[in-house]
Parts: structure tokens; C-alpha cells; sequence
């Protein structure tokens, strides 16, 4: 008897078929390629499709539009992050006081946009609710609720944002670039700002 096949939990992703799967690596791998080649400035969504050999309808489908594929080129990476700073060692994991933890994790943020650089730089050009979801939002959540543990008040979310706003991919670019600013001296004011906001959140 062949055995039953279980049902889909509704609410959970299903699971993807062995081609789909082949050609979402093979797109992403093509796209990384490109960027790393030419820059992000010229990805183009036809041109990752041919040189993956899939239909650029593909690439439409299972990435809707270039953010899209750039959250997906970003995405291991993030996910390392985000296990660092919710489950890793402190003082950017869990342990070490909240004010700590949040200048351990802008000073990450800033080292974590620096690594990819071209690929933030993208999808900081997208749409605004491509630049605000993803990563973003999960970073938003998680100083908000590290500013509510250090201080609490009625304005660490907008507080989050406020000090999200400096960790921008284009102005740490033009830090570096026309202001002569290295990594360090940019979460240096980091750091300054986060305990201006700490001790008024």
C-alpha cells in the first residue's frame, strides 16, 4: 500500500518542488555573479534570467521584482545576523544589559551593511515598502524592544527608526567616501547618539 501523503498545515510554506528549487539557486547564483562583476547599479531581472536559461517569467514569479531578488541575495547573510543578535553571545545577544546591546547592535549593523554594501545600496533604491520590510522590520522590532527594556516611554518605536535612519547604506557611503569617515569613526557617533537616546527614551 502506498503511504498517505500528509495534508498542507494551512499558514506554513509548502514545500518547494526539486526544479523550483534548482532554479532559484541557479538565479540567485547568476544575479550574485553579476553584481559582484558589474555592480548592483546594473542588474537587470531580463538579463538574470538568460543568463540562468529560465523564462524571465520565472524570475518574475518567484521574485516579483528586483528587491525582491536582492532581499533573497541578502538573505543568508541576514539570517546569520539575526541569529547573532537573538540568540548569540553577548553583548549583542542575550546577557548583556539592554543600553549594551543596543550600541553592540548598530556598531553590527554598520559591519553588517558595510559586507554588502551593493546589495543595500540596491534595495535602499527600491520602493519604500521593500526598504521598510525584510531586514528592516525585523530590525526595527528588535531595538524597539531593547529601547522599551532600557527606558521605557511612549516613543521607542519611533525612537528605533530614529536610530536606524544613520545606518543607511548611501549615507555611510558618503561618510566614507566625502567625508573621509572610517567604519569606526561612524559607530563611534553611533554609539554618542544611541546614549543620547537611551537616557531619554
Amino acid at each position: 500500500m502506498r503511504a498517505r501523503q500528509p495534508l498542507p498545515i494551512v499558514g506554513q510554506p509548502q514545500p518547494e518542488r526539486a526544479d523550483a528549487a534548482r532554479n532559484r539557486r541557479k538565479i540567485i547564483e547568476v544575479a550574485a555573479t553579476m553584481i559582484a562583476e558589474r555592480g548592483a547599479d546594473e542588474l537587470s531581472l531580463d538579463e538574470v534570467a538568460k543568463a540562468a536559461c529560465v523564462g524571465v517569467g520565472t524570475v518574475y514569479r518567484r521574485f516579483g521584482d528586483r528587491a525582491g531578488l536582492v532581499l533573497a541575495l541578502i538573505d543568508e547573510r541576514e539570517r546569520r545576523f539575526q541569529e547573532a543578535f537573538l540568540s548569540g553571545p553577548p553583548p549583542l545577544g542575550p546577557g548583556a544589559p539592554p543600553a549594551e546591546r543596543v550600541t553592540a547592535f548598530l556598531h553590527a549593523l554598520v559591519d553588517r551593511i558595510v559586507e554588502q554594501e551593493e546589495l543595500f545600496l540596491l534595495l535602499e533604491n527600491g520602493p519604500g515598502k521593500a526598504r521598510y520590510s525584510g531586514p528592516y522590520k525585523v530590525h526595527h522590532v528588535h531595538l524597539s524592544s531593547l529601547l522599551a527594556q532600557s527606558r521605557p516611554g511612549p516613543h521607542c518605536a519611533y525612537l528605533a527608526d530614529a536610530l536606524l535612519a544613520p545606518a543607511s547604506a548611501w549615507l555611510i557611503r558618503f561618510q566614507r567616501e566625502e567625508r573621509g569617515m572610517t567604519v569606526e569613526d561612524i559607530k563611534a557617533g553611533l554609539a554618542d547618539l544611541a546614549a543620547a537616546v537611551v537616557r531619554g527614551c
